[in-house]
């Protein structure tokens, strides 16, 4: 085990590495989004915006922008620096 990165409320369903390796994003049933420092383990960002269980997350290519997508059918679109949610793209019938 390197390192184990807490503060999320409920059970962790998806996790990803940034491009460069320095961050892992991870999404959960607490309905919330969090970007780690991957040497450290420290909270960098919390992303709070879905209405249930977030079930996918990735890094784009380029580290700048993180999705997730959720049980409430919809995908977000987050800057990965400020954590601001960019843009939230609805349509889905069921989950994502």
């Amino acid at each position: 085990l390197v390192k184990e990165l807490k503060g999320h409320t409920d059970s962790v369903l998806s996790v990803a590495f940034s491009p460069d390796g320095k961050q892992v994003v991870s999404g959960s049933s607490d309905e919330s989004v969090h970007i780690w420092d991957a040497l450290t383990g420290d909270l960098v960002k919390e992303l709070k915006g879905h209405t249930d269980s977030v079930l996918s997350v990735a890094f784009s290519p380029d580290g700048k922008q993180v999705v997730s997508g959720s049980h409430d059918k919809s995908v977000h679109i987050w800057d990965a620096l400020t954590g601001d949610l960019v843009k939230e793209l609805k349509g889905h019938t069921d989950s994502v």
